[in-house]
Parts: C-alpha cells; sequence; structure tokens
C-alpha cells in the first residue's frame, strides 16, 4: 500500500518539537486526571495531522499553475499585488485559497521559474477567509519569474490562530513546479496573482490540493465580453 493511501502520512520536521509538547502536556494531564488525558491524546494526534507533509503527484505538462495550498477557494477577484513586490499598480486576478486548521500547511510553488524577490511584511492576524486579510495581516510574499518572461506572485497569508509564515528559499533560486517553499502555522491562506489575461480554472468554494490541483492554464487566454 502507498503511503498516500494510509491515514499515517510523514511529517514535516518543523512539526516534530509541537508534537513533543504536547505529549508531555497529554502526560501530566493523565496524573491530573484520566478524561483530561484522552482529551491531550486527540490534541496530539491533531498536531500530528497538521504538519504531515504527504508527496504529490504534480501535473507536468507546460503551462499549468498548481494550487499552492491544500484548502478551500474563498476568493477570486482582481487585486493589485502586494506593492513590497514591485510589481505595478496593475490589477490581477488573485485566487486566494484558505487553508483551515485541518488543512496541510506545507505550502507548493504552483508554477517553475526563478525567485526575483522575496518580501515578508509585518501584520494583524484578521480571519484569513476576509478579503482585508490580504492587506492587513501578516505576509510574506513571492515573485517569480517564468521561463517565458512572465511573472506570478504567491503570497502567504497568517490567520486567526497562525503566528509564524516560514520560507525556505531566497532571491535568485529555481523553483520546480510543486515544489515545497514553506509553511504557515495553524490556519492562514495563500494568494495567487495570475498574470495578466490569464482566467483561472477553479471556482469559488472548490477544494484543492497542493501541488496536484491545476488552478490555471498560462495557454489558454482570458475570454472577455465582446470576444
Amino acid at each position: 500500500m502507498r503511503m498516500r493511501d494510509t491515514f499515517i502520512k510523514p511529517m514535516h520536521p518543523e512539526g516534530r518539537k509541537f508534537v513533543a509538547i504536547f505529549a508531555a502536556i497529554t502526560l501530566v494531564l493523565f496524573l491530573i486526571w484520566e478524561p483530561l488525558g484522552w482529551i491531550g491524546v486527540g490534541l496530539t494526534v491533531w498536531c500530528y495531522y497538521f504538519f504531515r507533509d504527504p508527496d504529490r503527484v504534480t501535473p507536468t505538462r507546460p503551462g499549468l499553475v498548481i494550487s499552492p495550498a491544500d484548502g478551500m477557494v474563498s476568493l477570486i477577484e482582481p487585486a493589485v499585488p502586494p506593492a513590497e513586490l514591485g510589481m505595478g499598480p496593475q490589477p490581477l486576478t488573485r485566487v486566494s485559497v484558505f487553508m483551515s486548521v485541518f488543512n496541510c500547511h506545507v505550502n507548493r510553488s504552483p508554477v517553475a521559474g526563478e525567485v526575483l524577490n522575496i518580501a515578508y511584511r509585518p501584520g494583524k492576524f484578521l480571519n484569513a477567509s476576509l478579503d482585508k486579510a490580504s492587506e492587513d495581516n501578516e505576509r510574506n510574499a513571492l515573485r517569480i519569474r517564468l521561463e517565458d518572461g512572465r511573472e506570478i506572485a504567491v503570497v502567504q497569508i497568517a490567520g486567526l490562530v497562525a503566528r509564524r509564515i516560514m520560507w525556505w528559499k531566497k532571491d535568485g533560486d529555481w523553483l520546480a513546479r510543486g515544489e515545497r517553499f514553506g509553511l504557515i502555522r495553524f490556519g492562514s491562506r495563500l494568494d495567487v496573482y495570475l498574470p495578466e489575461g490569464v482566467a483561472p480554472l477553479v471556482e469559488i468554494g472548490q477544494t484543492m490540493v497542493a501541488g496536484e490541483t491545476v488552478l490555471a492554464d498560462l495557454g489558454v487566454a482570458e475570454v472577455t465580453d465582446g470576444s
């Protein structure tokens, strides 16, 4: 049986210390009162499962944009990319994927390309499903240049519970499509800003799988009224 078909998934190393803390607290709860201990067991299992890092099978057809996060599409709208990325004032189509505390939180690159710059900005911790979270919340933004010269932006946004955004890449690095590049702890959101003229192939409410679900096709032009 393949690992992806089992309940037990690989865990990201970042989660080990948290699972250890939860387990230690669980032992203390058992000493205090057994029912509390079993609640601790449940929370420890949840913590392990939160930091799961399963393998994914990424589509290889050229031009596809893949979801960078597990979760649900919460917003699709035109928006200006974060100013700190220097991508200009032109609104681009933004697709937001909201991750609950039950989703896998390892983030993957939606495309293959060069990281032109990474910009972190501290902020608030509003509910990540809200539109204004893109502007007000703590965030980390990546500007990626594709092989054909076009650019795409991916933004990690902290949520109501999240308190730390992590990333493992730097300016000038090359990202493969579906490659792990970061993680957000305990509930958050990923925004993808598509190149001009590219339309998303997903809808609000659709369930996304990081590294696997096709979000857009760079080779398919956006259909406009009157075309």
